[in-house]
């Protein structure tokens, strides 16, 4: 739906003070698609882009399913020789199992998708080159035109209305309200992005969530908007038609409710601060678990120790009773949980664990209480310090900020704490006010360089972009330590990169990697030796004793604690893991920084490099694929292991590789590209998509060039890729690509203009036609 006018006139010029403030481009170019939401009778969610097709179509979704059990999938383990670049892979073919499949699970065999619309002829090579490089030019010069006056590249990373809807809490219960253009453009985007149902999904091709849904409803009462304005009232209409109404909400949205004083704590699982003054050396000691986790409960703690509840005023009864329609919240509401948000249901063990609590609970000893609420708040004030207010994520600094505001209403942290949001803020007249759980500046800018790249020596005006590109990577590399590492467990930040701008300094494996990979163009490092260094040695610190890669941090526990995660809506979510996508990152920076590193150095570079290529012959899958865990799914993992593994010099004779190139092979679609579903995070298995993908088909067509493979197949992927692109040079990815701790998925907004012109770039600078006529292998 278009915004109206009087809505695009109410707050045209805070969108434009948000471009000035970010370093966007205002003037004429481009203008973003008119994304919007539509809807089919048996799908969660569709998008509609009226620029992209011409007029609406309707687009068909896998209808929703709740995870069936992981498939069987075995790790195939291939002996690995040395991987220097004369080393030698002689190596037989690791026999495949097929493993027993479970009883009334799916079958994942792998079929080929019939072409909806059979591909066009092939074009003679002199065209066909041609029209690749005129694609390719289109492509750059779309992406020139999103760079911001900064340097950067930074796309929205879409996710859903949570965090929106916690800010709108924060803002009434800190009696700091939203300004009204602020409070309209809210609305606004509450309006287009709700389901069919009337309820907003948990990410942007999921079915309604009691969750979302809930927060979303309060967020709306307390803009101002009337309990029967058809907004509210469908969505209030949904909730109380799930099993259980409002009680079906996982604990983070009954401790939502308990804050604004919509609910009784008793009704939610116990967060006692206790835990953080449990000795050190134990091996379920919160310092352990994931840093995201750790920095929401050191929050969660302090405020269900002291049992905040804010004040909602006029508001808060007319609320209890919509919600709750007369019924008390009570303890056994806990068990009330329902699907989607019931993701990872608690253990047995779990279970347990909550129920000794709870009798804890019932008279805890004051003097331990207040020393565990100090160390908690102590823990709250320093991550707010150290990362300029901002705090690992919004998730996490909007708890942060009720923790201050309870200890001090008119502490000056707040205010600053608040001010800080807004570098998680997107607000533009198309899509109106909403938070993104990450800023994106330093992974998209990366990755943009590669593409603009790809192809070769770019021409003047790319090669003047890069640079700048390469200038804001240099000044967004984290240059100090953290103060007192030692109150929040950080592992050290000197050196490495952040997925955003780098002001928060929560600096991340990966992006360190990616950003790298940017500055060491072959033969010609643009970084300075203590910085390249520095990089170096922060990407060695996140290595775990098997080779792989963590990503913030190194792992600190056994993957056995994932028994006692208590969110309830992620799943792998409390320790760091050895992940196939950064260990390929980082082995594709440390192999291209070794030559230039001091010879102590280059030696634990070298031998990590050995340790980290091990690790990825060990994780590739008997079909294989590699599974990942930060985008979807097993055609990004393998995009990433086949590519690190190439950069440290393993053989393109390797059998792994020519087991990747026979599965890309395998799942190719009958239309020459790749599309691969969500779901598959989920369940753990590849999941064929019904359309295909063009950010999917780029990630296949670039493992494949790494691989050697087929040519034949590779042409057809760059055919598609060819044909799927628009008239301003971009692709259309209408659905998520990225996930996070298993169930969080995303759509990174940029992934579409890059990947696909990255893997153009590489058909262009491997020979194109040439190659094309190779017969296949």
């Amino acid at each position: 739906m278009r915004p109206r006018r009087r809505f695009e006139e109410s707050y045209a010029g805070a969108a434009a003070g948000e471009a000035q403030r970010r370093g966007t481009p205002t003037g004429p170019g481009p203008r973003h698609e008119d994304i919007r939401v539509v809807h089919e009778d048996d799908s969660p969610l569709a998008l509609r882009s009226g620029a992209a097709c011409g007029r609406a179509a309707r687009l068909p979704l896998v209808p929703f399913e709740p995870p069936r059990g992981a498939a069987a999938n075995r790790r195939r383990r291939v002996p690995t020789t040395g991987t220097g670049a004369g080393s030698s892979a002689a190596l037989p073919g690791a026999a495949r199992d097929a493993g027993a499949r479970p009883p009334g699970s799916v079958d994942t065999t792998v079929t080929r998708t019939p072409d909806p619309s059979p591909p066009r002829s092939a074009l003679p090579q002199d065209e066909h080159d041609e029209a690749v490089r005129a694609a390719y030019r289109r492509g750059s010069s779309h992406l020139l035109s999103q760079q911001h006056q900064n340097g950067c590249w930074e796309g929205e990373m879409v996710w859903n209305t949570m965090i929106l809807s916690q800010y709108v809490l924060v803002r009434a219960l800190t009696h700091r309200p939203l300004p009204p253009h602020h409070a309209r453009a809210a609305v606004h985007h509450y309006r287009l992005t709700r389901t069919r149902h009337g309820a907003w999904g948990f990410h942007p091709d999921a079915p309604p969530s009691p969750y979302c849904t809930t927060l979303a409803y309060v967020a709306l009462r307390v803009l101002g908007t009337p309990a029967d304005d058809p907004l509210c009232r469908q969505a209030l209409d949904w909730i109380h038609a799930v099993p259980g109404g409002v009680s079906a909400n996982p604990s983070w949205g009954t401790f939502w409710l308990a804050l604004a004083g919509l609910s009784d704590y008793r009704a939610m699982p116990p967060v006692p601060p206790e835990a953080f003054l449990l000795p050190r050396a134990l091996p379920f000691h919160p310092d352990r678990f994931y840093c995201h986790t750790r920095t929401v409960y050191q929050a969660m703690a302090w405020l269900y120790g002291t049992r905040f509840q804010g004040e909602l005023g006029d508001l808060t009864a007319p609320l209890r009773q919509e919600l709750h329609q007369g019924r008390r919240p009570r303890r056994s509401d806990r068990a009330r949980l329902r699907l989607p948000d019931a993701q990872a249901p608690p253990s047995a063990a779990l279970r347990t664990a909550h129920h000794l609590v709870a009798l804890y609970e019932r008279r805890p000893f004051r003097a331990l209480r207040a020393r565990a609420l100090a160390r908690c708040l102590s823990r709250v004030v320093h991550e707010q310090g150290v990362t300029a207010h901002a705090g690992l994520s919004p998730v996490s600094s909007l708890l942060n900020i009720l923790v201050l505001y309870a200890d001090d209403p008119r502490s000056e942290a707040v205010d600053a704490a608040l001010a800080a949001m807004d570098q998680w803020r997107w607000l533009d007249p198309e899509r109106g006010l909403r938070f993104a759980g990450a800023r994106s500046q330093t992974w998209d800018t990366s990755f943009a360089v590669e593409a603009l790249t790809a192809a070769g020596a770019p021409h003047p005006p790319v090669g003047r972009a890069v640079e700048r590109a390469r200038a804001f990577l240099r000044g967004a590399q984290v240059t100090q330590e953290i103060e007192n590492p030692a109150v929040t467990a950080r592992a050290p930040a000197l050196g490495g990169w952040c997925f955003s701008d780098g002001s928060h300094r929560w600096p991340v494996s990966d992006c360190t990697a990616e950003a790298l990979n940017a500055l060491l163009p072959a033969h010609s490092p643009t970084l300075p030796a203590r910085s390249l260094d520095q990089a170096v040695t922060f990407l060695l610190q996140r290595q775990n004793p098997d080779g792989g890669f963590g990503t913030y941090e190194a792992r600190r526990a056994g993957t056995w604690l994932e028994a006692l995660n208590p969110s309830e809506m992620y799943s792998r979510c409390m320790v760091e893991g050895s992940y196939v996508e950064c260990t390929g990152s980082a082995l594709t920076a440390l192999t291209r920084a070794t030559d230039h590193l001091p010879p102590a150095l280059r030696a634990r570079t070298r031998r990590a490099v050995e340790s980290a290529t091990r690790f990825l012959l060990d994780a590739q899958l008997d079909d294989g694929s590699w599974p990942a865990a930060w985008g979807v799914n097993r055609v990004y993992g393998t995009f990433f292991a086949v590519r690190g593994l190439r950069a440290s010099g393993l053989p393109v004779s390797h059998p792994a590789f020519a087991s990747a190139a026979r599965w890309l092979a395998r799942t190719q679609r009958g239309d020459g590209g790749w599309g691969e579903h969500h779901r598959g995070c989920l369940e753990d298995r590849y999941v064929p998509h019904h359309s295909t993908q063009p950010v999917t088909t780029a990630w296949a067509v670039l493992a494949l060039m790494e691989a050697q493979g087929p040519t034949a197949v590779i042409a057809r992927g760059v055919d598609w890729l060819v044909r799927g692109q628009r008239a301003d040079g971009g692709w259309t990815q209408l659905h998520v690509t990225g996930v996070f701790f298993g169930t969080g998925m995303l759509r990174y907004e940029m992934y579409a203009t890059y990947f696909p012109l990255w893997a153009l770039g590489r058909w262009l600078s491997r020979g194109g036609a040439a190659k094309r006529a190779t017969p296949a292998s």
